[in-house]
C-alpha cells in the first residue's frame, strides 16, 4: 500500500471528489479524518471506510470558521498523533451573476469558503505536517486558471485563481520542512456541486459559443468521474510525486484548452 498508516485530512469529504478520494486513500492504507458540513454524508462515507477495514473519524465544520477548523485538526492529532496528508477540497460554486447583480455578501461567502477556508486548513495543519514532512493538495478549478469564458463566475474564479497563488507561495515556504503543496484543477466532473449553484441572468452577458461535438474533447463531451480525480490526488499524496511541489495540474480532458 502506498500510504500505509499515514493520516489524511480531507475537507469536503462527504461526497463527490472528496468521498472518492477518501475511499481510494483508505484503500491504499491511510487513516482518514473526514470533514464536511453535512453530518449524514460524512458518517455514511466513514461507515464505508470502516467496512473496508481502515480507521476513520468524522468531523463537522465550516472551513471558513477558524475555531472550527483548528478544532478539527486537533481532533485528528488526538486520534492518531500525526498528520501526513491534507486534501483541501471543500468549496462552493456560490452565486454566478453579472457584475452589477453580484452582491458583496455573495462575493464574501464564496471567497470565505474557497480561499479563506483553504488558508485556514493549511495554516492549522502546517505545524503537524512539518514534524515529518507531508503533502498538501488543493482543489482549484479550470475556472480562473485556464477558463475565463464562464462570464458571471467572477467570485468563484477569483477564489480559484487565489488558491493557485497560495499553493506556490506555501510550496516555497514549507519546502525546507519537506512539505509539498500542489493544486489540482478539475474541469467538468460528475458531482453535486452544481445543484447548489445560483445563476442569475447570465444569458445576457455571456458571449455565445456552440460546441457541436461537446466541450470535453477527450471524452466526446462526457464529464469526468470523481474517481479519476481521486487517482491524481493519490499520486500527489504518495511518494511517487516526492519531487513535485508548487505545481498546478489540470484534469479536464482538454476542456480548458477548448473553451479558454
Amino acid at each position: 500500500m502506498q500510504l500505509q498508516d499515514r493520516v489524511a485530512l480531507i475537507t469536503g469529504g462527504g461526497s463527490g471528489i472528496g468521498k472518492a478520494t477518501a475511499m481510494l486513500l483508505a484503500a491504499e492504507g491511510a487513516n482518514i479524518a473526514l470533514l464536511d458540513t453535512d453530518i449524514q454524508d460524512v458518517q455514511q462515507t466513514c461507515n464505508e471506510i470502516r467496512a473496508a477495514g481502515r480507521e476513520t473519524i468524522s468531523l463537522v465544520a465550516d472551513v471558513s470558521q477558524p475555531d472550527q477548523v483548528q478544532q478539527a485538526v486537533q481532533q485528528t492529532i488526538e486520534q492518531w498523533g500525526r498528520l501526513d496528508i491534507v486534501f483541501a477540497n471543500a468549496g462552493i460554486n456560490g452565486v454566478w451573476a453579472p457584475l452589477e447583480q453580484l452582491e458583496p455578501d455573495e462575493w464574501d461567502r464564496t471567497l470565505a469558503v474557497n480561499l479563506k477556508g483553504t488558508f485556514l486548513t493549511i495554516k492549522y495543519a502546517a505545524p503537524y505536517l512539518k514534524k515529518q514532512g507531508g503533502s498538501v493538495i488543493i482543489t482549484s478549478s479550470v475556472n480562473g486558471t485556464r477558463i475565463f469564458s464562464n462570464t458571471g463566475a467572477t467570485a468563484y474564479s477569483c477564489s480559484k485563481a487565489g488558491q493557485v497563488t497560495m499553493a506556490k507561495m506555501l510550496a516555497l515556504e514549507l519546502a525546507k520542512h519537506r512539505v509539498r503543496v500542489n493544486v489540482i484543477c478539475p474541469g467538468a466532473i460528475s458531482t453535486q456541486i452544481g445543484e447548489s449553484t445560483e445563476q442569475r441572468d447570465l444569458e445576457h452577458v455571456r458571449e455565445p459559443a456552440h460546441y457541436p461535438a461537446g466541450k470535453i474533447p477527450l471524452t466526446d463531451g462526457e464529464p469526468g468521474k470523481p474517481e479519476q480525480v481521486a487517482q491524481l490526488v493519490l499520486f500527489l499524496a504518495s511518494d511517487a510525486s516526492d519531487l513535485i511541489t508548487g505545481t498546478e495540474l489540470w484534469i479536464d480532458g482538454a476542456e480548458s484548452l477548448l473553451l479558454g
